[in-house]
């Protein structure tokens, strides 16, 4: 009679055993699938709106790969460390930040304040630039949104459903400083003004661009729309990077066609600099009663290549200048 009680009981063992190399197995099965959902394209905690008309695509294709492309931007840094102490300016600066950087290094020359958070006001510009430029082909065809028509001045005064070739509105952003063209550009570029301002601030992220959010595509808004001397030179100097940037924030004046009745538009650069200071050859001024006076300047002479930034300013021409001046004296040095 033992062997009718013992044998059920080595079954049941055996089957105890059966089940233990399946909880390691379940373990990897686990593991691999959380892998698979952390690494897959378009999978993200950042809570992106779902797709429409295909236009998200644009910013979900931006996010998928944001964990690489921060790490290499952080390892590249696009401004980096001073070597030496700050240099003393008499008098003061009226800015209440300001910044410059070897345009070819990214070492910091000159520093007051550089990561102070400060509305940036049209300064903003730069970024929805950079985003225009690399998203839409120079030849592609805007149609103007009704809601940029409707931003507050300064606007060079589009119509909604006029269709303006890309480079167009771009000159008009960069140079005039048309609110309405830079918004138009904007959601050309992402579909609405909430997508594009998501994708400025994923941008921002990429760039390693720590001190800046984004809340407008032309910065008339100074709520929630901030940056500092740093960022800006860090951002200035990617920007300067595409050709078709450079020469833009270069162009002292640009007579651009248009449909009639208008026929044509001109459009003057307001960086001063481009005509009073030597060797200057951008990028990019801003003005708001919060913000003051805000520019990103740059200027080469010789071999040496300089990017400046001041924010907060009650004279952003002549600060400019002077930092300016300091920065080339020093490489002299």
């Amino acid at each position: 009679m033992p062997l009718p009680v013992l044998t059920p009981v080595e079954r049941r063992r055996r089957r105890r055993r059966s089940r233990r190399p399946l909880v390691p197995f379940a373990l990897v099965i686990i593991a691999a699938a959380l892998a698979a959902w952390h690494w897959w394209p378009g999978a993200s905690d950042s809570g992106a709106p779902p797709p429409v008309n295909g236009v998200p695509s644009v910013v979900a294709a931006a996010k998928a790969p944001a964990r690489h492309t921060v790490a290499a931007a952080v390892v590249e840094q696009l401004v980096t460390a001073p070597r030496q102490p700050a240099a003393r300016i008499v008098p003061p600066l009226t800015a209440r930040s300001a910044i410059v950087i070897d345009g070819r290094t990214g070492e910091v020359v000159f520093w007051r304040r550089p990561h102070a958070r400060l509305p940036i006001a049209s300064v903003t510009k730069v970024m929805t630039a950079v985003l225009a430029l690399e998203k839409l082909r120079a030849s592609d065809i805007v149609v103007v949104d009704p809601l940029a028509t409707r931003v507050p001045p300064n606007k060079e005064g589009l119509k909604a459903g006029e269709r303006v070739e890309a480079w167009k509105l771009l000159y008009a952003s960069m140079l005039y400083s048309g609110n309405d063209s830079a918004l138009a550009l904007g959601i050309a570029v992402a579909g609405s003004r909430g997508r594009f301002i998501a994708l400025m601030n994923a941008k921002a992220r990429r760039l390693g661009l720590r001190d800046t959010h984004f809340n407008s595509a032309s910065g008339v808004i100074d709520d929630n729309n901030y940056s500092s001397a740093w960022d800006i030179a860090a951002l200035a100097r990617y920007a300067m990077r595409n050709p078709r940037f450079r020469t833009i924030v270069a162009t002292k004046e640009r007579r651009v066609p248009w449909a009639a009745p208008t026929n044509w538009k001109r459009y003057v650069n307001h960086n001063k600099l481009l005509n009073t200071y030597p060797g200057a050859d951008g990028i990019k001024t801003g003005w708001t009663t919060v913000a003051r006076h805000t520019l990103a300047a740059s200027a080469r002479r010789g071999n040496v290549w300089l990017i400046g930034v001041t924010l907060g300013s009650a004279d952003s021409f002549t600060d400019m200048m002077r930092v300016l001046d300091l920065g080339f004296r020093l490489h002299r040095a």
